[in-house]
């Protein structure tokens, strides 16, 4: 997200005045906050110059590239710096988006972090593509990181946005996938999708502690409930249209999604005006039903009690407005992750659900800066303490 010239210049100059005050103290580590506060300038405003924003900052290749599944070939896109000949690589995973790895928040991401020096690989998964949460997608993921880790002949981080955060622990937990990764960054992840989908209903969400987050669901949340079983909600002969009119709906095209909406039977068309009109609620008991209808279906492509076989570091962060994935869920992940593999868990203003505030306090900013830090210090450590830890031959499954 872009914000205006002068206050990312007087981000610039503030946050590179205390980096400076502390390179007689630790040089490395300096560096690296300066790393990570030229990283952040990056990915708010990909056009931002300056001193700060052109610290360690590569131009970077793109190329078109498959990951290799048992199920057949994934497209993928690679982002290379360049001028590194071994650079850390890192697999970022998208969340619930039509346009998956071409959405343009996605790509302007990927390419900030290779501007600081890293290869990063952003595969396409499908089923989030199509508004479903799914287990297939835990294998594209955890195929993506195996590939990638095989390529460069070092283990890989996992960085996933949205549901594709939760489901990037999932991937780093299976036997199969976790000797190739090194770390996972999960930014608004949720931890138990059931929990998140009762969120969409209610409003209202349970913290570890017994407390409950109360705040309104994006009115996206109901629709995508609604789309990944349009079955329980609308009689078989509409179901398919029905697919085509929330779609188009949810790829915010209101105005199609109304004209194939008239081929819809009375009761259908009316049920679509209660979401045109942002009446979820008259749909509440339905989708309450639904949710119970699939729980089994939500277990296991939620991190919630299924992380005790995760042994690689991890990062999570949630924005702390976040109505898509209430920011509870990292609360909840804090406690399933296992504690000696936690390095830093943040709550903060300065992100949305995957975007980037405009006016976030400057204290906010330097906590962020040190999160980002610790995730490039870790990266560029893992490079070459795992490197030769990798499966001689990747186990077909």
């Amino acid at each position: 997200m872009t914000s205006s010239g002068n206050r990312s210049r007087l981000i610039a100059v503030i946050l590179l005045a205390a980096a400076l005050l502390v390179v007689a103290l630790a040089a490395r580590p300096a560096f690296t906050y300066l790393r990570a506060a030229a990283l952040l300038l990056r990915i708010e405003d990909p056009h931002s110059s300056g001193i700060l924003a052109n610290i360690h900052n590569y131009s970077v290749e793109e190329l078109p590239t498959q990951v290799p599944t048992p199920s057949g070939m994934i497209r993928a896109r690679l982002y290379s710096p360049r001028g590194i000949a071994s650079p850390p690589g890192l697999v970022i995973v998208h969340g619930v988006h039509h346009l998956g790895i071409e959405e343009p928040r996605l790509v302007a991401f990927a390419r900030a972090m290779s501007s600081s020096g890293i290869r990063v690989l952003t595969p396409e998964l499908a089923s989030l593509a199509d508004y479903h949460v799914d287990t297939q997608s835990i294998d594209v993921i955890g195929y993506s990181a195996r590939s990638m880790a095989t390529s460069l002949g070092q283990k890989v981080g996992l960085l996933g946005i949205s549901f594709g955060g939760g489901l990037s622990l999932l991937a780093a937990s299976e036997p199969q996938f976790e000797p190739y990764v090194s770390f996972v960054v999960s930014v608004g992840a949720h931890d138990d999708l059931e929990r998140v989908a009762q969120f969409f209903v209610t409003n209202r969400i349970a913290r570890p502690d017994g407390t409950t987050l109360e705040m309104t669901a994006h009115e996206y949340g109901p629709l995508i409930l609604i789309y990944s079983h349009i079955e329980d909600f609308f009689p078989a002969a509409d179901v398919n249209t029905v697919h085509d009119v929330l779609q188009q709906l949810l790829w915010e095209k209101a105005d199609e999604s109304r004209k194939l909406a008239a081929q819809l039977s009375p009761a259908s068309r009316r049920k679509m005006e209660l979401l045109y009109e942002g009446h979820v609620q008259a749909l509440a008991g339905e989708m309450t039903q639904s949710i119970a209808r699939h729980r089994q279906d939500m277990a296991p492509v939620s991190p919630h009690g299924r992380l005790g076989a995760l042994h690689v570091p991890v990062f999570l962060l949630h924005g702390s407005e976040d109505n898509i994935i209430p920011p509870s869920e990292l609360l909840w992940l804090e406690q399933d992750v296992p504690r000696a593999d936690l390095k830093a868990a943040l709550i903060s203003p300065v992100i949305s659900h995957v975007s980037m505030n405009t006016k976030p306090p400057f204290s906010e900013n330097l906590r962020l800066v040190r999160f980002m830090a610790g995730m490039l210090e870790l990266a560029d450590e893992r490079q070459f303490l795992q490197a030769s830890k990798l499966p001689d031959q990747p186990a077909e499954h």
